[in-house]
């Protein structure tokens, strides 16, 4: 799972798998397994790489 999230750059645009109702997010930082992200309904969250694998999404405008 970390592997994964370990792609995730700023500025790229995810959803949380368990979460829907936060809209899209964007990463802001993924430093040392810790993402944070800004997600449209939620704000800003800090997700835990080892716990939870977003879900990138591609061409959203």
């Amino acid at each position: 799972m970390e592997e994964v999230n370990a792609l995730l750059e700023p500025g790229m645009l995810v959803t949380h798998p368990d979460r829907p109702d936060w809209g899209v997010g964007q990463v802001q930082s993924n430093i040392g397994g810790r993402i944070t992200v800004n997600f449209r309904e939620e704000g800003k969250v800090v997700i835990d790489a080892r716990r939870v694998l977003l879900l990138p999404i591609y061409g959203h405008d």
